[in-house]
């Protein structure tokens, strides 16, 4: 069941406050009555407003120009760490002839930010602002003399047979034209009269340069941070060691200082123009380290590298696809559609609760749930804690999260609250429920993918399947083949009773092998590369039956059962570069395999297609 309470109905014009019984932290908006409106993820502001509460990524109206660009763009970091390219070369397996081929790239990218960084200080009006520009030129020129000691370290000749390619050329061009004054909105070169236009051109500039700059500090600290002091066969150490420093991280800081700086007083117009130059160069980012030629088997993207092989995807629903939890959702189409007096009570086909008593029913069990739910959890912990990974204990353990799960679901049936709810109502719910930021289109890019023979199965305690339904085929996507419970209906309206079908995580992992089982009674192949997605405990089983698991969000008691039973909660960067390190020149499937004991956690859907399909 694992459902959420709202603390107050949701009128017209308002949003529920949630608490959820795994964590108890409040998270944003429930269910907006049906002739309210209710938007999908990035598509008004008050969906953004609601997933920005809800997942805390989008920063406030007072942080700096250039931190909430980078929050804004951050799926391009995703994908660029997430190439091939980046992730060989973290894991020092990279062939030297490619890196070499990238250094030859990088020298002419750098040669061309050292030149727009001179067109930049000519424009700057004010001299402290020429003197930092100026000193974040001499930057790269050091940055420049880095790769000369590489040249010479591992005896490179980087002009031999190695021609400047076509994503570094858009970006080189990219980047000189804007130092140029050559911008959409901006006045053509050599008419830019007065200092103030020219101090636009250098903000417009330092919008071009910062993407640049702080990815590959980020990309030098998460590289950093894998670096095993002992392990003397890690070529690029001295390249990890350059951008992880505090010296360059202070250069991109430094960077983004005077973008803020030089931007201060620019009209809501200019700003969009550095926007939209930071999203460009973001992307020309992306397609450098894409455009690297690799020849030597890679890890990611995880699909390209199994095309030969049937997959299937299995995913939980409730705060893994979405931003709320479907049983609150239900529950207050159940109070905003119930009769409010007796008089509005009767004739109705099913005979239903008064609002205001649905509603403290509903307050009852959702604290009766809570509070059983978190002695459930203290006492599966109670129990004596595994010194190695422990299956079959952890099995045992959740037979009783799964003895409370159907006891709680009997209770709402009892209670009637789920009585009366009408079809339509809840498939309109669906249509407007709020996905997280990047589920659709994983889905969407999986099953339109040619060649990869990939099917999405949707497991999900959720009540009503339909809800499930509507929300997919909303987003185009309705192939995804949805195992939920369902309500029972006459004439489109709910009886209050629900058909059982997945209510615990014992049955999760039930329909997780009768799925796989029944493809294998269908094609009579090989075992297909399995990956779920989840993020409570309810999904901890399928998790870890699957070739490979990922943990979405930051549910504590999930970390905190998987790891009493001796479960590994590895960040699937590291845990890639890792497997990148152990793979052969010859492509395996072997290298993901089920109840290994490790589980591997993401920031958001982003990283899961960064990882799954790549750019």
């Amino acid at each position: 069941m694992r459902f959420l309470f709202s603390t107050r109905v949701i009128n017209n014009n308002s949003l529920g406050l949630l608490r959820s019984p795994r964590t108890a932290a409040p998270i944003c908006s429930l269910w907006v009555p049906i002739k309210s409106p209710v938007f999908r993820s990035a598509t008004s502001p008050m969906a953004a407003a609601a997933f920005s509460s809800a997942m805390a990524m989008t920063p406030n109206s007072e942080e700096a120009l250039a931190r909430k660009l980078w929050i804004k763009f951050n799926r391009e970091s995703l994908f660029s760490i997430y190439s091939p390219f980046a992730v060989c070369l973290a894991a020092g397996s990279l062939k030297i002839d490619t890196f070499r081929q990238y250094i030859a790239q990088d020298v002419h990218f750098l040669k061309a930010f050292a030149h727009a960084y001179e067109l930049a200080e000519g424009c700057a009006d004010d001299d402290d602002d020429k003197l930092a520009i100026s000193d974040l030129r001499k930057s790269v020129m050091e940055e420049l003399k880095m790769h000369d000691s590489f040249v010479q370290d591992w005896d490179l000749d980087i002009s031999k047979e190695v021609s400047i390619n076509s994503a570094t050329l858009k970006y080189t061009e990219f980047l000189l034209a804007t130092a140029s004054g050559k911008v959409e909105g901006c006045k053509a070169p050599g008419m830019l009269d007065t200092p103030f236009e020219k101090t636009k051109v250098a903000a417009y500039t330092l919008g071009a340069v910062t993407p640049c700059m702080r990815l590959y500090a980020f990309l030098g600290k998460e590289f950093g941070a894998l670096l095993d002091p002992s392990d003397v066969n890690q070529p690029y150490k001295k390249w990890v060691d350059n951008y992880s420093s505090d010296a360059f991280q202070a250069s991109a800081k430094q960077t983004e200082d005077l973008l803020e700086k030089l931007s201060v007083s620019m009209t809501g117009e200019e700003l969009d123009i550095i926007e939209k130059l930071y999203q460009q160069a973001m992307k020309l980012e992306v397609e450098f380290f894409h455009a690297q030629p690799l020849a030597q088997p890679t890890i990611v993207p995880l699909f390209k590298n199994h095309s030969k092989d049937d997959l299937v995807i299995f995913s939980d629903f409730d705060l893994t696809c979405t931003v709320v939890d479907s049983s609150a959702i239900l529950a207050e189409i159940a109070i905003v559609t119930a009769p409010k007096d007796e008089l509005s009570r009767s004739g109705l086909q099913i005979h239903r609760m008064l609002s205001s008593d649905l509603r403290n029913t509903w307050n009852l069990l959702s604290k009766q749930y809570t509070e059983h739910y978190e002695e459930c959890i203290e006492n599966i912990l109670n129990k004596e804690k595994a010194d190695k990974f422990d299956y079959e204990g952890l099995c045992k353990a959740l037979e009783q999260l799964s003895d409370f799960e159907k006891q709680a679901n009997n209770r709402v049936i009892e209670s009637g609250v789920l009585k009366g709810l009408n079809l339509e109502d809840i498939k309109r719910a669906g249509e407007r429920l709020i996905l997280q930021d990047g589920c659709i289109n994983v889905f969407q890019k999986i099953l339109e993918t040619e060649n990869l023979n990939a099917k999405v199965h949707v497991l999900s305690y959720c009540w009503c399947g339909d809800l499930i339904r509507a929300a997919f085929c909303a987003g185009g996507v309705d192939s995804v083949e949805v195992h939920a419970n369902e309500f029972t209906f006459e004439e489109s309206i709910s009886t209050g009773e629900i058909e059982r079908k997945v209510e615990s995580p014992i049955n999760k992992a039930q329909q997780f092998k009768s799925i796989l089982q029944n493809g294998k009674d269908i094609n009579e192949k090989k075992s297909p590369l399995t990956v779920y997605i989840g993020d409570s405990v309810g999904d901890l089983l399928c998790l870890l039956e699957a070739d490979i698991g990922i943990v979405v969000g930051s549910s504590s008691s999930l970390r905190r059962v998987g790891t009493h039973f001796g479960v590994s909660f590895v960040p699937l960067f590291s845990g890639i570069v890792q497997k990148q390190k152990q793979q052969t020149e010859e492509e395996s499937s072997s290298t993901w395999k089920g109840l290994s004991g490790t589980l591997y956690t993401v920031s958001s859907w982003a990283e899961i297609h960064s990882f799954a399909l790549g750019w």
